[in-house]
């Protein structure tokens, strides 16, 4: 299903439990995933509960947004989402990014957040390394002088195709991937701390990390239990940044004794 929201498409799948009292599950992806990336759970899941998953704007079916987003837009187009749908309260289960979206709806409208479940999430920046620095200040002196001399008519083919260059040669693996409108969105995203945000959160959370995460490392989540007032953390060791999808039984274990206090059936 899909649906038009702050003008960009969005697509979702919201399939419901034989229970008419169940409460909803709601799954949010990582940056450069979509829905489905949960799908091997959602059977399990439905047993107890409705799933509502959604492909972000940019990943899956979505569209893209028309202008940069940060994450209060994303927020704001699963909150419209939720009250179109009817749905009042949801748990949540988010990875990565999701888990940005996540703490911003949970922290500035608590009554739409039941109990969360974040693996490897995002939303702490990273101090910038030493070396990591010197790249950032060699792209920007860079880019600086290829876009004055984009501003002379006849060389614009030319600082178009060296723009590209220094992004192959400067950018990251998931900037690298991204075409120039959905680029400026990642940008947005990423440059936004949501630490402040940690301590309004009041719904219980359960963060499940892989202790080898290179891409959100352990000491986010170990921050995030001690900022978030009800929380607590459970570590795979020797996973990574998909911990959840390397170890999908003890996973889908825990997360359903949280939710649903272990019941299967």
């Amino acid at each position: 299903m899909e649906d038009l929201i702050h003008g960009c498409k969005i697509a979702y799948r919201y399939e419901k439990c034989d229970k008419s009292d169940a409460p909803t599950v709601m799954l949010l992806h990582g940056w450069g995933c979509d829905g489905s990336i949960f799908s091997s759970f959602e059977t399990e899941w439905r047993k107890n509960a409705n799933v509502f998953a959604v492909d972000f704007p940019g990943h899956g079916q979505s569209g893209e947004p028309s202008e940069p987003w940060g994450v209060p837009e994303y927020a704001e187009q699963l909150l419209a989402l939720m009250n179109e749908l009817g749905i009042e309260c949801a748990d949540v289960v988010a990875h990565s990014f999701g888990g940005r979206v996540a703490i911003y709806l949970s922290s500035h409208h608590p009554e739409k957040v039941g109990k969360m479940v974040i693996t490897g999430g995002a939303g702490i920046r990273k101090p910038a390394a030493q070396t990591q620095s010197k790249k950032q200040s060699a792209y920007k002196r860079l880019k600086a002088i290829i876009n004055a001399l984009a501003k002379v008519p006849f060389l614009k083919k030319w600082t178009d195709a060296m723009q590209e260059k220094l992004v192959q040669k400067y950018g990251s693996a998931d900037y690298k991937r991204l075409n120039p409108n959905m680029r400026k969105t990642f940008v947005k995203v990423i440059n936004q701390d949501l630490s402040e945000f940690l301590p309004s959160i009041k719904a219980s959370t359960l963060l499940i990390w892989g202790s080898a995460d290179t891409e959100t490392p352990l000491w986010m989540g170990q921050k995030m239990e001690k900022e978030i007032p009800d929380a607590g953390l459970v570590i795979f060791e020797g996973r990574t940044h998909f911990a959840f999808l390397e170890e999908p039984q003890r996973f889908a274990a825990i997360v359903n004794t949280f939710f649903f206090g272990g019941n299967n059936a």
